[in-house]
C-alpha cells in the first residue's frame, strides 16, 4: 500500500531567494534530511545501497527532504519518480523498492553515456548536455517533469541542485519550485527531469554547461534579485551541483534538525609531476578547489554532529567502517572498500558484479553510520544487517 510521509510539513510557500548572506538563521525544525553527494555512477550505486538498508530500517517514509547533487540526483530522481509507487507496509518498509529504484539505476549503470556524448558534442550539431538528457530520458526518466515528483503531502521534497554559471549562486529545483536567489522564483516549473538531473551531474569541464530555456514571465517578481533581467531569465546556463556545494547540503542544512548524510564523493590524489598544459592543469585547480570545499564541508558536518547543533549521521564511500567500532558492522576490509572508492567518477558503464558491490559497500557503511550515531529514532529497525548481494561480497 501506498504510505503518506510522516514527517513534519514543510510550509508549501517556502521561497528560497533570501540572499543567504543576510538571511537570519532561525531554530531548524524537526524533520529528517537525506543529503546525496555527487560522484558520478559510483556515487549513485553507493547512494543506492544506502537506500537500500534506509528501507530495511522504515527511515524512508520519516524524511522531509532529499537534497541531492551530481550523480546523487540520479539516484534521487529515480526515488522520487517512483516514490508514489513504492508500497509501503504498515511499518515503512517499501516491499518492491527494487523494482522502483534498485533495477532502473542499475540499468543506468549499465549504459556509458559521457564519452558518445562527448564526442559527438564536439564533432556533430547539439551540446553534450542535449545528449546526456536524452540518455538519461531513454533510460529512466522518458518524458516526465519536476511536477511528477511527490507533492510535500505524499512524501520527502526532492530538490535536485545544480550551479548557475550565471550568477554564481545555488539553483534549486523541485516540485514547487526552481529558485535562484539572484534571478528569481519559477513556481510549480514543468522542466523535464531528465534536464534537471543533466544539469545537476553536468561536472566540469567536460560534460558542463547544461542550458535550460526558460519563460521571463513565469519569473514572480522580485526587486531584492538583482539579476532578474534578461538573459538570466531566458536561459539557465548550469554547471554541476556540486560545484557549489559538494555534499548536497544547503538546501537541507537551514531547516532540518536531522541531516543524513552519503558521501560517494572521491579524493584526489597526490601527483609529483602534474600536466602543465592549460587543459590538465585547470582540471587539477579544479579538483583541488573541490577537495578543499569538501572536506571544509566535512569538517563542519560533524562538527555539528558533535557539538549538537545538529543530529545524524555521516558515511563516506572512504570511511574505514572499523572507526565505529561496532562488534557486529558487516565486514569490510578498508583495503577493499578503498578500492571500490576509487572507481573513477564517470558515466561509465560499469561490470554487474562492481554494481552490486558499490551498492553492498553503501549498505554496509551506512548501516554501521545510523545505528552508530543515528540515536534510537534511526536505529530502531536496524536489525538483520545482510549484503543486498551476498554473493558479490566487497573483493
Amino acid at each position: 500500500m501506498a504510505m503518506r510521509s510522516t514527517r513534519s510539513n514543510s510550509n508549501p510557500a517556502e521561497i528560497p531567494v533570501a540572499n543567504p548572506e543576510t538571511e537570519i538563521v532561525v531554530e531548524p525544525e524537526d524533520g529528517i534530511a537525506l543529503c546525496l553527494s555527487g560522484g558520478g555512477y559510483r556515487a549513485m550505486l553507493f547512494h543506492t545501497g544506502a537506500i537500500i538498508r534506509l528501507n530495511e530500517m522504515a527511515i524512508l517514509p520519516k524524511l522531509s527532504r532529499v537534497s541531492s547533487v551530481s550523480g546523487g540526483s540520479i539516484t534521487a530522481g529515480v526515488l522520487g519518480l517512483n516514490w508514489n509507487r513504492l508500497d509501503f507496509d504498515d511499518e515503512g518498509r517499501a516491499s518492491n523498492l527494487s523494482r522502483m529504484l534498485v533495477e532502473p539505476i542499475k540499468r543506468m549503470a549499465d549504459k556509458t553515456i559521457d564519452r558518445g556524448s562527448i564526442l559527438n558534442g564536439v564533432f556533430l550539431p547539439g551540446s553534450v548536455s542535449e545528449r546526456i538528457v536524452g540518455h538519461f530520458q531513454d533510460v529512466l526518466f522518458g518524458e516526465r517533469t519536476l511536477q511528477d515528483l511527490p507533492s510535500d503531502s505524499q512524501g520527502p521534497r526532492f530538490v535536485i541542485n545544480a550551479t548557475s554559471v550565471q550568477s554564481g549562486a545555488l539553483v534549486r529545483m523541485s516540485k514547487p519550485y526552481l529558485a535562484d536567489y539572484r534571478v528569481g522564483l519559477i513556481r510549480k516549473p514543468k522542466i523535464l527531469l531528465a534536464e534537471a538531473v543533466a544539469a545537476s551531474s553536468a561536472f566540469p569541464p567536460f560534460l558542463s554547461p547544461a542550458e535550460i530555456d526558460v519563460d521571463p514571465s513565469d519569473f514572480e517578481p522580485d526587486e531584492s534579485c538583482d539579476l532578474q533581467r534578461e538573459p538570466f531569465t531566458e536561459s539557465l546556463v548550469l554547471s554541476d551541483g556540486g560545484v557549489y556545494d559538494n555534499l548536497g547540503l544547503e538546501t537541507a542544512w537551514k531547516r532540518y534538525k536531522t541531516i543524513l548524510v552519503s558521501d560517494g564523493g572521491g579524493k584526489m590524489q597526490p601527483d609529483a609531476e602534474p600536466a602543465g598544459d592549460w587543459a590538465q592543469h585547470s582540471k587539477r585547480v579544479l579538483d583541488i578547489i573541490d577537495n578543499q570545499v569538501r572536506s571544509l564541508r566535512k569538517r563542519h558536518l560533524i562538527e555539528s554532529f558533535l557539538t549538537g547543533v545538529r543530529e545524524g549521521a555521516y558515511w563516506g564511500i572512504r570511511t574505514d567502517i572499523s572507526d565505529y567500532k561496532l562488534d557486529d558492522a558487516l565486514t569490510a576490509p578498508h583495503e577493499d572498500t578503498l578500492r571500490l572508492a576509487d572507481t573513477p567518477t564517470r558515466l561509465k558503464r560499469l561490470p554487474e558484479k562492481r554494481q552490486q558491490q558499490l551498492m553492498n559497500w553503501g549498505y554496509a557503511v551506512s548501516d554501521a553510520a545510523l545505528r552508530k550515531h543515528g540515536g534510537a529514532q534511526l536505529a530502531q529497525g536496524s536489525t538483520g544487517a545482510t549484503f543486498p548481494f551476498e554473493s558479490a561480497g566487497l573483493t
